[in-house]
């Protein structure tokens, strides 16, 4: 038996135009990796080019897509996929990971759709997803999203992510913010949906900041700073699964540099306060596997 091999270790920031001039400059040492958005990057030449080539020729570099669109009633686009395979192979990243959503039909939408929590879907998906596989040649992991209605609900949110990645054989970007504002917004227990989700898929998470719309309402806009019940809940992830890389992303209303990395500074404090406390235990997955050996 053995524990996660996670593609990044530690603590990471999405990697924005709006600072990713001064990050390739004067790489801030509290970011262990960095993440991209394939469609941000992909084609780009000149002066960006060079200051994408200088961040993954030098770190860890993983990307989120926004496009796939993998719960889309519309065909797969095909011609992308192969073009995004070029990408992750040119630049070595490490991992390739997609929400678990839909974003497009005839046209782009320009959002994220929830996917309808059906039998139906699960298989629909599940296929889409070995095919993306296949042509990528690398497993991709697939994000828990925020969603505000569940159209034709058969499966509870918990049930339709489980079956998706076990059927798929994909991983898990674990969104810890997700999970929060999804609990308020659909009554249901943080903790105990963490609980359920396959902790031995997450190839690393996420954590952000978010928009109290009314008390029983958050909308997920990362562009505020992590709130206190986000950061306990990372703790709680940490304790349930072990230490995952977890990645800060803010999208808007971007503050300096420096006040990004005091954030991610604080994903490292947590890894290294659960890394203490556990010492030469087990790791939770291991025993878990033990427990019902």
């Amino acid at each position: 038996m053995s524990v996660p091999s996670y593609p990044v270790h530690g603590a990471g920031l999405g990697l924005r135009r709006a600072f990713a001039a001064a990050a390739a400059e004067h790489p801030p040492a509290e970011v262990d990796f960095w993440e991209i958005a394939p469609e941000n990057w992909m084609g780009v030449g000149g002066r960006w080019g060079k200051v994408l080539r200088s961040m993954t020729e030098r770190f860890p570099v993983v990307c989120h897509g926004l496009s796939l669109s993998i719960g889309s009633p519309a065909p797969l686009d095909l011609d992308f996929i192969r073009k995004l395979k070029v990408f992750l192979d040119s630049h070595q990243i490490r991992a390739y990971t997609e929400h678990l959503s839909f974003c497009s039909d005839d046209g782009h939408l320009y959002d994220l759709m929830p996917i309808p929590f059906t039998e139906e879907a699960i298989a629909d998906v599940v296929g889409r997803i070995r095919q993306v596989q296949d042509i990528l040649e690398r497993r991709i992991a697939l994000e828990n999203v925020s969603y505000y209605a569940a159209p034709g609900q058969q499966l509870s949110e918990l049930e339709f992510i489980n079956r998706v990645v076990r059927e798929a054989d994909c991983d898990l970007l674990l969104d810890v913010n997700n999970i929060h504002v999804n609990s308020i917004n659909h009554g249901y227990d943080a903790n105990a949906f963490l609980d359920g989700l396959p902790g031995e898929r997450v190839v690393y998470g996420h954590i952000a900041g978010h928009y109290q719309e009314a008390p029983d309402l958050r909308v997920d806009t990362h562009g505020a700073d992590v709130i206190e019940p986000v950061w306990n809940l990372l703790e709680r992830a940490y304790e349930r699964f072990g230490v995952f890389p977890t990645l800060l992303e803010r999208d808007f209303n971007i503050p300096p540099l420096a006040q990004l990395t005091t954030e991610v500074q604080q994903i490292s404090s947590l890894q290294a306060a659960r890394r203490a406390e556990n010492g030469n235990s087990l790791h939770p997955i291991l025993k878990e596997q033990l427990a019902y050996a």
